[in-house]
Order: C-alpha cells, then structure tokens, then sequence
C-alpha cells in the first residue's frame, strides 16, 4: 500500500483529538448503570419485622386509647402485620386482636340502622370494607352488626358493577380497585345464608368489571389483583395480572405509589402481598426477593418506614404513638404492609403455634 493509500485510510491527527475530545461527552451522557440490590439474608428479614412489631402495636393502641372511630391506617393494616407475624411465629400480645376488634365492632354497631338502611357512615364503602376485614382479623365472629354491614354493601351502589371509593385521600383511599376488593371480601366472609342469591349476582357483576378495567398505577394494579383473586378469576387472568404489577417494579426493588413517583414501602409492602396472596408469587422468586432487600435498606433505625402523606388533610391531627408527626398515618399503612410483605417470607420456626391459616 502507498504513503497515499494509507493517509485515506487512516485518520489525521487532528481528525484522532476531535474524536478523543467527544468519548468524555459521550460517556456523560450515559446513564450511569444502576447495580440491582444486595440480597438480603433470613436473619435480617426476620430482624426487620421483630424491630417493627412494637411500633405497629403502639400505633394500633394509641389510636384506641385517643380516638372513637375506625382508621384503616392504624387498625386494619395493623392488623394484617400482627396476624401474618402471629402466624411465622413472632410475638405478637394475646390481646391486641379482641381488644381492636372490640372497638372496631362498637363503632359500626353505633350506626346498624343506617348501614341495614344502605346509608352507610363517614367514609362510606372504603371505611366499611376496610372494618370488615379488621374484624375478620382479629377474630370477630357474626353478629347483627356485620350483617347489617354486608346487607349495606349490597345496597350501596347496587345499580353499578363494582363500587366506587367515595374518598379522595390517596393511595388506600382513592382507586375503585382497593373499595370494589374490600367490599367483595366483606360479603363472601359475612353475608348470611338469605343474601346468598343477591351476594352472587352483585359478585358476579364485579368479576365482569374487573376483567376489561384498566389500573393506573400501583394500588390499582395490586388490589386488581387481590379482587380477582377473590372472584375466582383463572389462573390466566391471574398471571397477566401478575406480569403487569411486576412490571412496574424499579431497579432499586420498590414499587412506586405513581409510575413517576419513587419507590416507598406503602407501594412496595402492598405489591408484595398482593404477589404473594393472590398472585401464589413464592417469597423466594427474584421479584420477590429484590422488593424485600428495598424494604429492609429502607427501615427506620425505629423499626418504622417513613412516607410522605399525599392527601388533604380534613380531620383534627393527633398523636398517636406513631412517629412522623403529620406524615404518620401513612407511614403506618406503610410499615403494616411492608412488615406483612416481610414476615410472609419468613418460615416459623419449629414448635411455634400457627395463627388460622388466612394468610399462608
């Protein structure tokens, strides 16, 4: 090859500089690539729901101790946290179940007229739906009051297909998905004998309206799941419902409450019990694992998880235990579903007393 040959083919020094002075801007530009998260082992998981538990209780009790109304935030979620620990094993005081469930029950018996009546209370389905689970929680057996309670939930909106949050206090109270979930719940576990006929019908519409409904964010997507799961959908519209929740999980492991909102253990605590309750997600399935490692780097020195409220707040602000000030009603939420999600993964150890079984 010629002395002419080869300068076509190679660069000239100044065409060498121009290129090595782009390669810099061409690497910052370049997302930086994101490591997935450490796995964490048993023993932490484990140690992470033992430091949350006090917390949990302390929260549930002191929202007995200063109010007279139901709160989903500090009694059923609560509730779900102690019930599933219960059962792997951690210790959990004998009488926090009757002792909420007392109060849970003396509340909605105050207004049995207006519920047998279709009138409802504050709060409407979402409160109610959300009672009846904290009751059936902690042990509550049938009575005049969870009857009428189900016979409202038949009324309620009974020309619609599913029912429709009357709040607007997002994420546990401001998706169709999370009222419709917790209503069908209410009537499969408490509806008598003499609504049975009724109770299929209305169930019936719900299951047709869950299936062509479309989620918009992580608490659709997680209590569309728990729904269908609740109506009998088939293993296929399950795994689609399944693939379409795990797809929104971010690199750092969490979910996130919105698509552009970061990652925060109220999302990811309730994918992860969604997954693994209605989904049959093992707690060793890499999703899985990777959502538990976001939720142990995320826990408090406290034993808590910290989330930044999003809802207007309307009702008086009081103390509850809990810490976070003005940010400690979801943050509770928050830290009973992220300690559910983690004591699900953890294995009882032998001789321990099982709970009943309803969330294995």
């Amino acid at each position: 090859m010629n002395r002419d040959a080869r300068l076509e083919k190679e660069p000239t020094v100044s065409a060498r500089h121009a290129l090595l002075a782009i390669v810099p801007l061409l690497l910052a530009a370049a997302p930086p690539q994101k490591k997935r998260p450490r796995p964490v082992s048993p023993g932490e998981v484990r140690k992470a729901v033992e430091r949350a538990l006090p917390l949990l209780v302390k929260g549930a009790e002191g929202h007995v101790a200063k109010r007279t109304c139901f709160a989903c935030h500090n009694q059923s979620v609560a509730l779900l946290a102690f019930d599933v620990a219960r059962e792997r094993g951690f210790r959990v005081p004998a009488d926090v179940f009757p002792k909420q469930a007392k109060f849970i029950a003396t509340f909605l018996e105050r207004n049995r007229a207006g519920y047998r009546a279709g009138r409802g209370q504050g709060g409407q389905a979402d409160m109610a739906g959300q009672a009846l689970f904290a009751l059936e929680l902690g042990g509550w057996k049938a009575d005049a009051t969870t009857a009428a309670v189900a016979e409202y939930f038949l009324l309620y909106q009974k020309d619609r297909d599913h029912w429709r949050t009357g709040a607007n206090r997002p994420p546990s109270e401001a998706s169709d998905f999370t009222t419709t979930y917790f209503a069908i719940r209410g009537l499969q576990k408490w509806g008598g004998p003499e609504q049975k006929e009724r109770i299929e019908k209305r169930i019936a519409k719900a299951r047709a309206w869950l299936r062509k409904a479309p989620a918009r964010d992580t608490e659709d997507r997680a209590f569309r799941l728990l729904a269908l799961r609740a109506v009998g959908a088939s293993a296929e519209e399950l795994s689609v419902a399944v693939r379409e929740l795990v797809r929104w999980q971010r690199e750092d492991g969490g979910w996130g409450q919105l698509d552009k909102r970061e990652s925060d253990a109220y999302a990811t605590g309730t994918a992860l019990v969604a997954l693994h309750q209605a989904g049959g997600m093992a707690t060793r399935d890499a999703a899985y694992q990777r959502g538990l490692a976001f939720l142990v780097r995320g826990q408090g020195a406290d034993g808590s998880w910290l989330v930044r409220s999003r809802s207007r707040p309307f009702q008086g602000y009081y103390e509850s235990g809990f810490p976070h000030g003005k940010n400690q009603f979801i943050s509770m939420a928050a830290s009973g579903w992220a300690t559910a999600a983690l004591a699900l993964a953890c294995e009882a150890p032998k001789g321990a007393t099982a709970g009943r079984g309803r969330n294995r």
